[in-house]
């Protein structure tokens, strides 16, 4: 029996399982994040952009290449180990040191990322992080007050994850240098591969949420346009049922209203779907750590309720808004077209009623022309006819005016017969 043949892309949907597996961290250690985003059309960007910016910062250092169209690497370049991805509309870099840093959050452990090779960015930053790893302190109380000391207390976000095993925080805040400050503080134990998957989760969760923020700015965007054409609805559907309104003009305008709202659907889809979608990642990454609540401090759920629900609120009922205005331009012009047909059915059957009148006028008219038509040859053909007679008559005695009028009821008989098979041949 010959060998059964694999399906084309059966290695690639399972590599897909595994195309983004966490980075193996041990504490303590610092980490930078970096997420670069086009600015427009980032979703159909070139790609080759940024693998050749990927080339620029593994050839600083002499580590390897990528493989060919690949959507993640990783690679060691000097104290760091670097590891970059690709995404739909993004591509994030984090580089991971070992050891304890000589002050916390130090800018310095981003001169990893050169100036001049930023600079180069195929885009622009979405956000930036800078971890603090640490070991878990047996005494709470140092926690507390590092927390204190490196956040921002109105703002901060505290919880212990994945059973125990780690303390995560972070006030998502930029600070002076940039940058959003996270502190883990893992579990003596714990193994790299679990700290690499929560490092992984909060680099996601921190991109997420700030990508699908730009929802909210597109709603916010919307939002005036939409208020100026919903009134022009309102109005004009008040016209609608007003007399003396010109049907066609506020028809014509009706259609500008729904080209408008149509136009406005068309470009803010892929960033309302793109909104839900990383929503979505947020709230699923957050489940996955397993929150429990750290020194009576709200959690990262928490702090999303009270801080970015409100935003996705706003961004779905924007969609659901734009979507409603679209539904009513079209029921009313929906309704106004059928009240320009029937009105054009009113007109059409006005002049079929006319074009019967004229055609009964016609008829009658023809009836009219026919009979004098019959007077009138008749006449010519009895002074014919009686040329004829007259020479054979005369003799017999009968004078010219007895003969014609003998002839006239004759003829006129005979030219109607003729007139009307005429008549009836053509009907």
């Amino acid at each position: 029996m010959p060998p059964l043949e694999d399906h084309p892309h059966r290695y690639a949907l399972v590599n897909e399982l595994h195309a983004r597996p966490a980075t193996k961290v041990a504490g303590p250690g610092v980490a930078a994040f970096l997420a670069i985003k086009p600015a427009n059309g980032a979703d159909k960007r070139d790609r080759n952009k940024d693998r050749d910016h990927l080339l620029a910062l593994v050839n600083r250092y002499g580590a390897a290449h990528p493989a060919p169209d690949a959507t993640h690497h990783s690679a060691d370049i000097g104290r760091y180990h670097l590891k970059w991805e690709s995404h739909t509309e993004f591509v994030t870099y984090t580089a991971v040191e070992q050891g304890q840093p000589k002050r916390p959050f130090d800018p310095g452990s981003f001169d990893v990322f050169a100036d001049d090779w930023l600079a180069q960015a195929p885009g622009e930053r979405l956000t930036s992080i800078l971890f603090q790893i640490e070991e878990l302190p047996e005494d709470r109380a140092d926690i507390i007050t590092k927390l204190r000391d490196w956040f921002v207390p109105e703002s901060l976000a505290a919880a212990s994850v994945l059973d125990g095993s780690a303390v995560i925080a972070s006030d998502f805040r930029i600070d002076r240098a940039g940058h959003v400050r996270m502190a883990v503080f893992i579990k003596p134990g714990t193994g790299g591969r679990r700290v690499g998957r929560i490092l992984q989760r909060l680099c996601e969760i921190e991109t997420y949420k700030t990508i699908s923020m730009l929802g909210l700015l597109c709603a916010r965007d919307l939002s005036p346009q939409m208020g100026l054409l919903d009134e022009q609805l309102t109005q004009l559907s008040r016209a609608m049922n007003t007399p003396g309104t010109r049907t066609e003009e506020t028809l014509e305008a009706l259609l500008r209203i729904s080209g408008e709202l149509e136009n406005m659907m068309v470009e803010s889809a892929f960033r309302f779907a793109a909104t839900e979608a990383y929503e979505a990642l947020v709230h699923q990454r957050i489940d996955v750590l397993r929150e429990e609540r750290f020194e009576g401090r709200q959690s990262l759920r928490e702090f999303m309720t009270r801080r970015y629900d409100p935003a996705m609120r706003t961004v779905k009922s924007t969609e659901a808004r734009l979507t409603r205005l679209a539904e009513r331009a079209m029921r009313a012009g929906q309704l106004l077209r059928s009240r320009v047909d029937v009105e054009r059915s009113a007109q059409n059957q006005r002049l079929l009623e006319s074009m019967d009148r004229r055609a009964d006028l016609q008829l009658r008219l023809q009836h009219t022309v026919e009979g004098l038509s019959v007077v009138a040859i008749s006449y010519y053909a009895v002074n014919l006819v009686a040329y004829l007679v007259l020479p054979v008559t005369e003799p017999l005695g009968l004078s010219k005016p007895v003969t014609m009028a003998a002839l006239v009821p004759v003829v006129v008989l005979g030219v109607w017969a003729m007139v009307r098979g005429i008549r009836r041949r053509f009907e």
